[in-house]
This record gives C-alpha cells, structure tokens and sequence, in this order.
C-alpha cells in the first residue's frame, strides 16, 4: 500500500482557489450583492500581483522595442519604481487605476464591502506614492505616471508614443 497522499480530496482551501480562478458565480446571483464569496473575494484580492503586471511588462516591452534600456523595479530609489532609465534620468510608475485612486477614472470605485479599510488603505497609497514622487524629484529625477486606463486598447497606442517622447523629447 502507497503512503502517497489521496489526491482526490480536495480542502476547502483548494477549492476556493479554483473557484477564484475560475471566476466563481457572483453571489449577487445568490441573492447577494458582492460578486464574490468573502473567502473569494479576500483570495483573490491578496494574490493581485505587485510587480511584473500585464500593464507593466507591456510599457516595458514598448520602451524595449523602441531601444530604450532601462532598469525595472529598482530597490535603489524611493517607491521602486517600475523602470527607471538612468539615460535620461527618469523613472516611469506604471499604476492600476485602483489602488492608487486614479482621480475621475470609471476603474477606481471603492469597495461597497468594509469602506473604511478600503479608504484608508487606498488614502495611504496615494500618500506614499506623493511623498516618493517628491523624494524622486529631490534627487534630480523626472517622474512620469501611466495609469492602467491609458492602456486601454483604444488609446494604448498614442499614450506609449506620448511615453516615449516624454522620455526622449523625440517623436
């Protein structure tokens, strides 16, 4: 007989996480409002990435194809910022609409759920992210912010061409 473990029981744990993958059935269905179970909603929430997002490597690819060199998630510098170019002395934050309260933005609606957290969080973020901004500068660095709706695939185009000319003072 195996000592091997019986893989087909599966924790609770397991299974939350494949329905948070999967997208589980909003529980508005349910009768709820939220769109995920708590236990899902806190999953999934805590497994949203910090560095290398979708949004990141894309500006990262752009700048890369358009030869630029750059450094990416620098610890050197205040706030890490996402690529930093020595070149031209600059550093690019390529920020989700969300969680760095993205002001007039459709993707920036505050949790119905537990707001007070939510805004003191997100009120704390975008302190952090002025102070460092300003630290930034202090040292002689420009600072330049994308925001996640800027990559939309309607406008992706011309905001990374404006991106690089920002850079570069070259069209």
């Amino acid at each position: 007989m195996s000592s091997a473990p019986n893989r087909s029981v599966r924790s609770t744990k397991a299974v939350t996480r494949k329905a948070a993958k999967a997208g589980s059935p909003p529980s508005s269905v349910r009768g709820g409002t939220e769109k995920y179970e708590r236990g899902t909603r806190s999953y999934t929430m805590s497994h949203i990435r910090g560095k290398d997002t979708s949004i990141e490597v894309m500006v990262r690819r752009y700048l890369f194809s358009r030869g630029l060199r750059f450094r990416k998630n620098d610890r050197r510098y205040p706030g890490h910022p996402d690529v930093v170019l020595p070149k031209w002395h600059t550093v690019v934050f390529v920020n989700g609409c969300f969680w760095h309260m993205h002001d007039g933005c459709s993707k920036h609606t505050m949790p119905k759920s537990n707001v007070e957290f939510w805004t003191a969080k997100l009120t704390r973020n975008r302190e952090r992210d002025r102070r460092q901004h300003a630290e930034l500068e202090a040292m002689g660095w420009r600072v330049i912010v994308v925001w996640e709706c800027e990559l939309d695939k309607a406008v992706r185009q011309s905001r990374l061409e404006r991106l690089y000319t920002e850079i570069t003072g070259v069209s």
